[in-house]
């Protein structure tokens, strides 16, 4: 599939690479767009004009979810105490030029180890069974409004869809941050939404995350959202595809707020002093 041909809505087998640089002519929203938008427009601009530089430390979480997943680039182990030598530097930018991820032998036998914990979790290991889902693949699907959207899915099975990602803690209170500020409760909505759309899913489907810590020794906790976190990230991102809409038909991609605004203290700090002088 490539932006010279007209896109049909429906479920591709393609390269990483090709997913993110948007095939759709135009241009589609993602759930990672969709939660910059809801953040402000205008972020969401830059980042669509400016597409994030390439991060060495996004190396980690990609290597993890090849050895998981049993899907992505090879994984390249580069022997040497240090990588700041020409020739390493030459040898890790030719493995990267190809595609591929240069890892330190310490940082392979770290994920190795990962996946060794996360095969012994009896929820994890059974969702990730081999061969009971599909490894990586990307979803396109047109919104009424006309505004295409596009999905990445971890694993996706014949009646759910899995997402694993690595995290500092995954304890239950840690996991309500976490997806607070990452906005995974956009994603989930986003994700299902498509998914049942497209057919691939029933709409009784369910979306589970694989959360795992990334320090010894490496706990998982598989998590569903509750039915508030599932509506307000509906909420959310219908309110994203209509501005999405409305910036891409009037050119106008707005920041938090116009002219002044008026801020005031956080709501315990009024409590708190009120409290004091009372």
């Amino acid at each position: 599939m490539t932006a010279a041909v007209e896109v049909e809505p429906g479920l591709y087998d393609i390269p990483a690479e090709l997913y993110h640089a948007d095939p759709i002519p135009g241009g589609s929203l993602s759930s990672t767009g969709a939660r910059r938008i809801t953040d402000a427009p205008a972020r969401f601009k830059y980042f669509l004009d400016h597409p994030e530089p390439y991060k060495p430390e996004f190396e980690f979480g990609t290597a993890a979810h090849t050895v998981v997943l049993g899907n992505g680039p090879e994984l390249v182990v580069v022997d040497e105490e240090r990588w700041d030598t020409k020739e390493t530097k030459a040898r890790v930018a030719a493995i990267r030029a190809a595609g591929n991820v240069p890892l330190k032998p310490a940082a392979r036998q770290r994920i190795d180890d990962m996946a060794e914990a996360l095969a012994r979790h009896p929820e994890a290991s059974d969702i990730l069974t081999p061969g009971s889902g599909l490894a990586e693949q990307s979803a396109f699907w047109q919104h009424p409004s006309g505004i295409w959207l596009r999905a990445r899915f971890d694993w996706l099975r014949p009646e759910e869809i899995d997402d694993y990602k690595t995290t500092r803690s995954v304890h239950p209170d840690a996991l309500q941050k976490t997806v607070h500020e990452h906005g995974y409760h956009q994603q989930h909505r986003f994700y299902l939404k498509i998914a049942v759309e497209l057919g691939l899913i029933p709409a009784t489907g369910s979306f589970k995350f694989i959360f795992q810590e990334k320090q010894p020794p490496y706990l998982v906790t598989v998590a569903e959202l509750d039915f508030p976190a599932q509506v307000i990230g509906d909420e959310l991102n219908e309110r994203a595809i209509h501005t999405y809409a409305m910036c891409r038909a009037t050119g106008y991609w707005p920041a938090y707020s116009e002219g002044i605004t008026y801020i005031s203290l956080p709501p315990w700090v009024e409590r708190k002093y009120a409290e004091e002088i009372s």
